[in-house]
């Protein structure tokens, strides 16, 4: 199957995933469909022991689900930053390491473009040493 039939079946698949919730109502008999798993962590322990005290408050209480749903998608795209960082610095030094050279539609770099000169400059000086 081509590359491209592939990407837009795993598009169709991911949009599928989050519209069917939607369409077949999943959680529409609930006050609530979509709560997170804090609410309903606190509703079932208040169902258990109905004179639970927690011990503690939250450092900030933001002003709304909205606001606090930003700051959630924030959290999480800083984070996905950082993994996606990470990752791309363990390939590079592991393609550097290992010595292969980039395929041949990638980009070239400073480094490679600096590599490349050297080899020449190495060559043009074996050359000229060897016609004396």
């Amino acid at each position: 199957m081509p590359r491209t039939a592939t990407t837009w079946l795993l598009i169709a698949a991911a949009a599928l995933i989050a519209v069917l919730p939607l369409l077949i109502g999943a959680g529409s008999h609930l006050e609530e469909p979509f709560a997170g798993a804090d609410a309903q962590a606190k509703s079932a322990v208040t169902d258990i022991d109905r004179g639970y005290e927690p011990w503690f408050t939250s450092i900030y209480e933001p002003p709304s689900s909205e606001i606090e749903s930003g700051i959630f998608a924030l959290q999480a795209a800083i984070g996905a930053g950082i993994i996606g960082y990470y990752f791309g610095v363990v390939r590079t030094r592991s393609r550097l390491a290992g010595g292969r050279a980039a395929p041949p539609d990638a980009p070239r770099t400073e480094t490679a473009e600096r590599s490349a000169d050297a080899a020449a400059d190495t060559a043009e000086a074996d050359s000229g040493s060897a016609e004396r």
